[in-house]
């Protein structure tokens, strides 16, 4: 139930990323570069210990969660190439932008959004800290999910009013995936496996996701600072937790 009402936080996130868009653009790209940062320490300060702890206590091999981070990070590599969501690729849309297609990429990114819900209830499942630092991932990166709702549907010329209906179904979808673990749960087998798969898929979206579009318009020492201050917050949250 703690991961439902966190993904609640996702849900305001995603909102502020949108709106954020809609009315104001002058903070955005260092907010992009703290989140970079959060997200890389997740992966490097929790996931892959909590790998560690899980792999040394069960006495399996260490290469099978290795394998499932290549395999999240290739795959939404792939995912995001495939269906050109990438935010970097707006001078692409120009030559031929069309409402669907707006509309098509932002139930990508809601179906996306889904997935991070799903990741916070299944964090929980392998323990609270665990759950709660996937939740503190989420929730920073989903501020990014709102802006790029927005700008998707901006770009293929679709009205504010859509732009604004479709951020609020992609705000909803991870308090949906959260709530729809609750209907099963992994074995401790499976449990390594995901959460080698959500740090590579953590890792692709801060390092080659987000940090460039951070640097995208101006690449500032503000900026850099903010994602070393990131992956230091998430160092001392995790030292706590």
């Amino acid at each position: 139930m703690l991961a439902v009402i966190l993904s609640v936080l996702t849900f305001f996130s995603t909102l502020a990323g949108g709106l954020t868009t809609l009315k104001n653009q002058k903070w955005l790209y260092r907010i992009m570069g703290w989140t970079a940062g959060v997200l890389l320490g997740v992966v490097a300060f929790d996931l892959l210990p909590e790998i560690a702890h899980e792999v040394n206590h069960s006495g399996s091999s260490f290469t099978r969660p290795m394998i499932a981070l290549v395999v999240g990070f290739l795959a939404f590599h792939v995912l995001e190439k495939t269906i050109l969501l990438h935010h970097a690729h707006e001078s692409e849309y120009g030559r031929h932008v069309h409402p669907q297609v707006g509309i098509a990429s932002a139930l990508a990114l809601a179906g996306h959004s889904f997935l991070d819900g799903v990741g916070i209830g299944l964090g929980f499942q392998a323990g609270n800290a665990v759950g709660i630092t996937v939740a503190i991932a989420v929730i920073a990166h989903d501020f990014t999910d709102g802006m790029n709702t927005v700008i998707l549907m901006l770009t293929n010329k679709n009205t504010s009013s859509r732009a604004r209906v479709m951020l609020l179904v992609d705000a909803i979808a991870p308090v949906l995936g959260a709530a729809s673990t609750l209907l099963y749960s992994l074995s401790d087998k499976w449990l390594v496996l995901y959460l080698g798969f959500f740090a590579g898929f953590l890792l692709y979206i801060g390092a080659s996701d987000i940090l460039p579009q951070a640097h995208s318009k101006e690449s500032s020492r503000v900026t850099i600072s903010l994602t070393v201050l990131g992956a230091l917050f998430m160092f001392i949250i995790t030292r706590f937790i």
